[in-house]
């Protein structure tokens, strides 16, 4: 169930005497935003399910959900989230990275509760964080990113949202089928604007071409909107998550935009 922002007057009967004299009236407000942005906490379950399931692909690492901007001039700070059901809202904690753990709640299950933000449908999107600790700064783990698909796609976080355009056209669903397959098109987000990105396993590496760069680098003007990329186009990238000839342990290394003079070979 959804509750929008409403106003409910309860009159209070009064005798007949007392016709002078106006009943008090009481105000109920439900505050949910609305058009919230909101994702399935079954789904989201799911996720968590997957990530406890193929966590071989990252032994080490734990799992967060991250809200990113969507679109231009969305307000990242101060998000509050709850998981809102017929019965029950519990609320979710949110550190200064945006990022969240997700409790687990029989009820909320019961009642298929939604989880809720503050803001606006097309203004966020959702991934799963998953993080190996103790890398080299400016990389991930390709084992990781691996079970950020897997996860982000049981979850049902991504939110590209038209048939109509670019690749969006032909693309695959199904989570073995987008995470195993050259045409999966799952996207990643760097921490900054990337400049490019490295492949690195042992003696051997690989520069990324620029097709898996930029959301593939075919993303209009028109496209964008549809595209949960939006505003962050300057940080996406795919990675060969299907290859199996990459090993888990691969490290994928960033180089960013604004890296200082002389930092980039």
């Amino acid at each position: 169930m959804r509750r929008l922002a409403c106003l409910i007057p309860l009159f209070l009967a009064a005798p007949a005497h007392a016709q002078e004299t106006p009943a008090p009236v009481a105000t109920v407000t439900v505050t949910q935003t609305r058009d919230p942005v909101d994702k399935s906490y079954r789904k989201m379950i799911d996720g968590m399910d997957r990530f406890e399931h193929d966590h071989a692909l990252a032994p080490q690492a734990t799992l967060r959900f991250q809200l990113l901007p969507r679109t231009p001039g969305v307000d990242m700070l101060g998000i509050t989230l709850r998981v809102v059901g017929d019965h029950i809202s519990i609320p979710v904690p949110v550190a200064p990275d945006n990022t969240f753990v997700l409790p687990r709640n029989a009820q909320a299950l019961r009642e298929d509760a939604a989880v809720i933000a503050n803001r606006k449908t097309t203004s966020m999107t959702w991934r799963a964080r998953i993080n190996t600790p103790g890398l080299p700064p400016g990389t991930r783990r390709l084992g990781d990113l691996r079970l950020e698909c897997r996860v982000g796609m049981d979850a049902g976080l991504v939110s590209n949202s038209s048939p109509l355009f670019g690749w969006l056209a032909n693309a695959i669903t199904g989570t073995e089928r987008v995470c195993n397959s050259p045409e999966g098109n799952y996207l990643f987000f760097a921490e900054r604007p990337l400049f490019s990105v490295t492949l690195r396993a042992g003696a051997r590496s690989e520069v990324l071409p620029f097709k898996m760069l930029y959301a593939g680098g075919e993303q209009t003007r028109d496209m964008l909107p549809y595209c949960d990329c939006q505003v962050l186009v300057d940080r996406t990238y795919y990675v060969p998550i299907w290859d199996r000839g990459w090993p888990d342990d691969t490290l994928v290394e960033f180089e960013y935009m604004d890296d200082p003079p002389g930092a980039r070979p």
